[in-house]
């Protein structure tokens, strides 16, 4: 008995082991990706050239940083614009989003199924780009004004669905025993529904978010020259853009500038957009995975 003890104890601690070192090895292979956006970003744009993208810099250099925060104020006002947006349009979508959830689901809603199939009939189906152009415009007078980035990114048919299903594992009776004891509505919603929401709130809250951080289009088609700040996504695209085409139009002339960033300037840009929000993933990871695991299950 001791032997066969032992023999399990080795074996435990070799898949132990086994275990720990292909996970790694997985780690790895996911974060060199991101290693080598970071790396190509200090690089010059004469040594991607010569040897591609790498591991580490083999010219170090901080042109692209130093061109994309020449004006530092541009750029701070991008980042309050995308900060702002992502925060009052994460705050207020979860706020909609929750409440249309709870509301669909509720069996005592007469017209829940009708204003679903009207949910989800508009995910399958749209008007196109220039009847939404001309409401945004036209009708609701939005150029030149955050509102038109803010309200279309507010909620979707699929949160809506995704929410509802979240609000189903939540049993029935919880809302009756709130009737019992004389509660309303959003009494029984903020009070009960809601704090047993929290892995479906930080689920679609990240997707919000993820949503207007990474939002250029609507920028590019609402926000004019009258705006002084755009969002950082729009911002950056407008950089190199402007590089690309100052690059385009010495390439025909007698004029050489070798040292004009690009490929170094988009990775550059890269890490400038995407670290902020990589930063907010592991404080909601926990209550993510748990709730992509019950909204995928749920019917």
């Amino acid at each position: 008995m001791h032997t066969t003890h032992i023999r399990k104890d080795k074996s435990q601690i070799i898949i132990n082991v086994l275990t720990y070192i292909l996970v790694t090895i997985f780690c790895i292979v996911c974060i060199m990706p991101f290693w080598m956006i970071i790396a190509s970003s200090f690089a010059t744009e004469e040594s991607i050239r010569r040897s591609g993208f790498t591991l580490w810099p083999s010219d170090f250099s901080t042109f692209s940083y130093e061109l994309l925060f020449r004006s530092p104020d541009q750029m701070i006002g991008a980042y309050a614009v995308t900060i702002g947006l992502t925060l009052v349009g994460t705050l207020i979508g979860l706020f909609i989003v929750s409440m249309t959830g709870y509301a669909l689901q509720r069996r005592d809603f007469p017209y829940r199924n009708g204003i679903m199939f009207y949910i989800y009939f508009t995910s399958l189906f749209s008007a196109g780009l220039v009847p939404f152009y001309l409401l945004m415009v036209q009708y609701l007078n939005l150029r030149d004004s955050y509102f038109a980035i803010l309200l279309p990114l507010l909620m979707s048919p699929w949160l809506i669905v995704l929410m509802k299903n979240f609000v189903k594992a939540i049993p029935h009776e919880i809302t009756e025993s709130g009737k019992i004891d004389g509660a309303g509505d959003f009494r029984i919603f903020y009070s009960l529904i809601l704090p047993n929401l929290k892995p479906a709130l930080a689920t679609i809250g990240l997707f919000l978010a993820l949503s207007y951080w990474n939002e250029w289009y609507y920028s590019s088609l609402f926000l004019t020259t009258k705006v002084e700040y755009r969002p950082l996504q729009y911002h950056l695209y407008n950089v190199i853009n402007k590089v690309a085409s100052l690059k385009n139009s010495i390439a025909g002339s007698n004029v050489v500038i070798t040292d004009l960033p690009g490929e170094t300037l988009k990775m550059a840009t890269a890490v400038i957009a995407t670290g902020p929000i990589i930063l907010l993933y592991p404080f909601v990871q926990k209550y993510f995975v748990a709730g992509l695991t019950v909204g995928a299950v749920k019917g």
